[in-house]
């Protein structure tokens, strides 16, 4: 089985975790740690900026599919010629620290640009649908996507430097649009939804209640301090989306 054929059995049986190092995290020795944790936890994927000395090393120490995410076409063209499993235009957080939106317009041109640089049976290609826009875009968007070829939607929350609340509340209230945007998106299409955005072990359980296939987990592993903690997180995110996989297939049989 392929590394991808292997991401595609995961996202299949709903169980798929997806470890963000982060779009633009630059710094190898980070990345490092985060690919370790993800493979040590058995992770389905890990993703990683689109620069090529990072894609060189993170090729050369792990067999797990490798996601190169960017919001530049060449950049995802590039990441395709040095081998990536996937590309995933997204995520748009560092449009959103500079106050900068992105439209439903904007990701579609993109896309077909991206799409006019590579040849598509060569890689697979997820696209995030920007958290912002009005749920009736979103959903245009994830259709459009979706005939044009699409492998995965990556849905987003809100981006927001202001202080959530502490404790539980504050976790479930930043994955709220996600998920909500999840259970929409699922409704509507028929290629797989990854839900990403504050999704960590708190949240995890209700974005695969939601319909999700797959989760995208970045800050609450790639904030952390020490590869152990790494490692612990990702586990208990593998262990929620294996559970998720027994659930289905128990309340598929049924």
């Amino acid at each position: 089985m392929s590394r991808i054929d292997s991401f595609k059995q995961a996202l299949s049986e709903k169980r798929a975790v997806k470890i963000i190092a982060g779009i633009d995290n630059f710094d190898a020795d980070k990345v490092r740690n985060v690919v370790i944790a993800a493979e040590q936890a058995g992770a389905s994927a890990v993703d990683i900026c689109a620069d090529r000395e990072i894609i060189s090393m993170v090729r050369e120490m792990t067999n797990m599919p490798i996601f190169v995410s960017s919001i530049k076409p060449a950049d995802l063209a590039m990441a395709v010629s040095m081998g990536a499993d996937a590309i995933e235009l997204g995520n748009f957080d560092a449009l959103y620290k500079n106050n900068i939106s992105m439209s439903a317009h904007q990701v579609l041109n993109l896309v077909k640009e991206t799409l006019n640089l590579i040849n598509k049976e060569d890689v697979f290609f997820s696209v995030t649908i920007p958290g912002s826009i009005d749920i009736s875009e979103q959903i245009s968007l994830a259709r459009e996507l979706e005939s044009m070829g699409i492998d995965l939607i990556q849905t987003e929350g809100h981006y927001s430097n202001s202080d959530v609340p502490s404790g539980v509340r504050g976790l479930v209230e930043r994955a709220e649009l996600t998920i909500s945007n999840t259970i929409e998106l699922t409704r509507n299409i028929e290629i797989p939804v990854m839900t990403a955005t504050g999704i960590n072990p708190t949240t995890a359980s209700l974005a695969f209640a939601s319909g999700a296939s797959a989760i995208g987990c970045g800050s609450c592993v790639n904030k952390l301090d020490s590869e152990i903690s790494m490692i612990a997180v990702s586990k208990s995110l593998v262990e929620i989306a294996s559970r998720n996989a027994m659930h289905s297939h128990q309340h598929e049989l049924v």
